[in-house]
């Protein structure tokens, strides 16, 4: 199968990509059949010379069956020689299955945690209306009184004479 994809270029932080027609067996950067145009991601995106196009000679590859790769498509749709739609998928931001089980167990000791609470709560108010409903005998308690401790003099300084 033909796919008309990009080939990289350029040095290491310096890409340069090459609109190639190649096998889609071929390596990335490996061999192709025809350069039909260059792209500079470098250069800022209204100049002319950032996506660089053989028009005639892509639409002559897509007549004879070669398939544009995603990013290349895209470039195509710019200059009018091809379609492209974003792709639609429903099930990309949505967690998988480890995730939802979290999301459960979060969510079912939240429940249990709240219910205990309630719990927590229906009995101190159950506890302080029975203790409203039988007032209790006021108990004296005596506090402990503190002993006074006769402080010594230390003996053993003498008296400073000035």
């Amino acid at each position: 199968m033909l796919k008309i994809r990009l080939a990289r270029g350029g040095a290491k932080k310096r890409p340069y990509y090459s609109i190639v027609v190649a096998d889609s067996h071929s390596p990335r950067d490996g061999r192709f059949i025809e350069k039909v145009g260059a792209y500079n991601p470098l250069l800022k995106k209204d100049d002319p010379q950032r996506l660089v196009l053989k028009g005639e000679r892509v639409t002559e590859w897509l007549g004879k069956g070669a398939q544009p790769t995603e990013r290349v498509a895209r470039f195509l749709s710019l200059q009018g020689l091809a379609t492209w739609e974003h792709g639609t998928n429903p099930t990309k931001g949505e967690p998988h299955a480890k995730a939802k089980e979290r999301v459960k167990e979060r969510e079912d000791r939240a429940t249990a945690h709240a219910a205990a609470e309630a719990e927590a709560a229906e009995a101190a108010v159950a506890a302080a209306a029975e203790a409203a409903a039988h007032p209790a005998v006021e108990e004296t308690v005596e506090e402990p009184v503190a002993e006074e401790v006769p402080v010594a003099e230390d003996a053993a300084e003498p008296p400073v004479e000035g």
